[in-house]
């Protein structure tokens, strides 16, 4: 039977990621807007925000990594329809996010100018950057409870409620992004202070909105608060055994992204804003293979928690088949689309130049991109392999992508765009490697069948 054929697999496929398509497409979208807006203020402010934005992208990666290694063990364990362990992991999950967001806010709130001069060495953009992360910083800890329960809730195949609480929320940030970003309806003109304002307000709304919902409906991960934050030490070693290289493995491919993007402003401040926007665009585009790819962990790690191990197999070379397929179809329509596209953004010249270049190698590159993220989350990670994509990520982009990118700025002084496509070297590597260790089967492991 081809993957066309299977009406179970398509049914399952369409159920678990077309909401979280639609979230991710909305999300994206008015983050889209957000950047739009921001870009109406130049060049300073667009670079400025980005470059704040980044230490809560390496904290997004970091809950990511903590979330993802958890809904590893409650894909598995619902699977076998085990209630009580998977709120035990929802508990563990929450305490270390938690934690490592509070560091994370005393960083935002205390040291923003030292954060940001790791960047960039032009003071305006550490100015307007530094107002951004003194007030986005109070968010970070909200931010972190969300994001466990959105993870497991997905885990769990409860994704609308995910959705909806994102999307009430994200549109409530994008409306005071308008309003506070230029001061339209009587509100102040904050420019850069507006729209972190903004993003506070819908952040804290969110997570309100998730902790009701999830209680009022009796959810299965409506535990009780003393139930989660009671640390199950007999469970930790085998937790931190799966969880441990997933969090490792977000945390060094988040630094070494953060690398690039250091290496992108040093060149200059036309380069960073150009693969901040393109950055933007390319997000949008994705949206697609994170809810395929979300799915995908859900529907392969419950056939293992359920010991169906053949199925988890074929369901693999399914995920594997569709993400290169359709990321060929949108990088076209990107690569057609890119003038166009930058019309919304008000940046100099130089900056539209390199942005329309990135955006032509972000077009071909991105079937490579989408197969590496679906074989990695949906596949290698949800059968607890965790170990080696740990080892396949880190090494592509330490050994290959970060020196490339060094010599082509510093050593051999190419354009961005030139740099940016060394970089995408490393995605043809990690994709021919994963693609072997898919084929072996050695991916796959059940980590609750023995289990009480």
């Amino acid at each position: 039977m081809t993957l066309f054929q299977d009406k179970l697999f398509l049914q399952q496929l369409s159920k678990l990621a077309a909401p979280i398509i639609l979230q991710n497409l909305i999300m994206t979208s008015l983050n889209a807007v957000d950047v739009i807006m921001i870009g109406q203020l130049g060049d300073k402010s667009v670079a400025a925000v980005g470059l704040a934005d980044q230490l809560f992208f390496l904290l997004i990666l970091l809950l990511f990594g903590f979330s993802s290694g958890a809904a590893i063990f409650t894909a598995q364990y619902w699977g076998k329809k085990d209630v009580a362990q998977i709120q035990q992991v929802l508990g563990l999950c929450l305490i270390l996010s938690m934690s490592s967001s509070f560091i994370f806010s005393l960083g935002a709130i205390f040291m923003p100018q030292y954060i940001l001069s790791i960047y960039t060495n032009d003071p305006e953009v550490i100015k307007l950057g530094s107002q951004f992360l003194q007030i986005i910083g109070w968010s970070y800890v909200i931010t972190s409870i969300t994001f466990s329960y959105a993870t497991v809730l997905r885990s769990v195949e409860q994704v609308k409620l995910p959705m909806l609480v994102s999307l009430i929320a994200l549109a409530t940030n994008t409306l005071l992004n308008y309003l506070l970003i230029f001061g339209h309806a009587g509100f102040p003109a904050l420019g850069v202070q507006g729209s972190a304002i903004a993003t506070c307000i819908a952040r804290y709304l969110e997570c309100f909105l998730m902790l009701m919902l999830v209680y009022r409906s009796q959810s299965i991960l409506a535990a009780p608060i003393a139930n989660l934050f009671t640390i199950p030490w007999h469970f930790l070693p085998q937790f931190f055994k799966t969880t441990l290289p997933v969090v490792l493995t977000e945390v060094l491919w988040s630094i070494g992204i953060t690398v690039y993007n250091i290496i992108y402003a040093h060149i200059s401040t036309e380069s960073i804003t150009a693969t901040n926007i393109a950055g933007t665009i390319e997000r949008v585009a994705f949206v697609l293979f994170l809810g395929v790819g979300s799915a995908g962990a859900v529907m392969i790690g419950n056939l293992i928690g359920a010991n169906q191990i053949d199925l988890a197999k074929k369901y693999a070379r399914y995920f594997i088949t569709i993400a290169p397929t359709t990321a060929v179809i949108i990088g076209l329509m990107i690569f057609i689309s890119r003038h166009s596209l930058l019309t919304f953004y008000d940046i100099s010249p130089l900056a539209t130049d390199y942005t329309l270049a990135i955006l032509a190698i972000m077009s071909f590159a991105l079937p490579l991109k989408a197969t590496n993220f679906t074989m990695l989350v949906a596949v290698i990670r949800s059968g607890g392999d965790t170990r080696f994509a740990l080892m396949l990520e880190s090494l592509t982009i330490w050994v290959i992508g970060v020196p490339l990118a060094f010599l082509g700025a510093f050593v051999w002084h190419l354009p961005v765009y030139w740099v940016y496509l060394l970089v995408m070297t490393e995605e043809l590597v990690k994709c021919i490697i994963g693609l072997y260790r898919v084929q072996s089967g050695k991916w796959v492991n059940n980590l609750v069948h023995d289990k009480n």
